[in-house]
């Protein structure tokens, strides 16, 4: 049975509101191999209080302030010891309780994994799909005008990963996933909804201005 390690990071900053959902969609998951870590900076509103109540289940909670998101993210990344990484931003959930298990249950020792998204409003009422669909198979060159695939729907193999380039301000992630995908031998779509995304949350916001860049 494949079952490696996976490592999932989650940035938050100031989300007292939905950061309990998505933290309790990663402890939730049936899968017994994750690592999880949560990477907080510096809140004020009571995010850090709400986290520390399941700090004993973390691998590592680390609350100071950071240069941005993705200082934040690279910060994850250089703790992460898991064979794969899974972005899951303050927000967003990971759709099911046996989503990693399903994940990894879909073929063995691929570079990365992805799948469907699902997206929600402010009130937390889905809103369908994404307008586009995750591609039946991608490369790098889907990439080049934009996100294809939500970070939160993409497990990629550790050893395939760089530092998030942060001159891109908010399309560091876009990039991040092409220079993973350059090396990738073996993409697996795993055809099923793997994500629900907060529409309005960190990820959204992020979106525009990359779109921009």
């Amino acid at each position: 049975m494949f079952q490696p390690k996976l490592t999932v990071i989650t940035i938050v900053y100031n989300n007292v509101r939905d950061i309990e959902r998505t933290v309790l969609s990663v402890l939730n998951q049936t899968y017994p191999n994750i690592e999880y870590l949560v990477i907080d900076g510096a809140s004020t509103d009571g995010t850090l209080e709400l986290l520390k109540k399941y700090e004993g289940r973390l691998a590592k909670l680390i609350s100071e302030k950071d240069k941005g998101i993705y200082d934040a993210m690279n910060k994850g990344l250089a703790l992460a010891s898991g064979e794969y990484i899974l972005f899951m931003n303050s927000g967003d959930e990971l759709y099911a309780s046996d989503t990693v298990e399903n994940v990894f249950a879909s073929a063995p020792d691929a570079d990365i994994y992805y799948g469907e998204t699902e997206m929600y409003d402010e009130d937390w009422k889905s809103l369908g799909q994404r307008r586009h669909k995750a591609p039946e198979t991608f490369s790098w060159k889907d990439f080049k005008y934009g996100m294809c695939i939500s970070h939160q729907a993409i497990y990629i193999r550790r050893s395939l990963t760089e530092p998030y380039d942060p001159q891109y301000k908010l399309s560091a992630d876009i990039d991040w996933i092409i220079k993973a995908a350059k090396k990738a031998g073996k993409i697996v779509n795993t055809r099923r909804y793997v994500a629900k995304y907060l529409v309005g949350g960190m990820s959204k916001k992020k979106h525009r201005q990359s779109l921009i860049e």
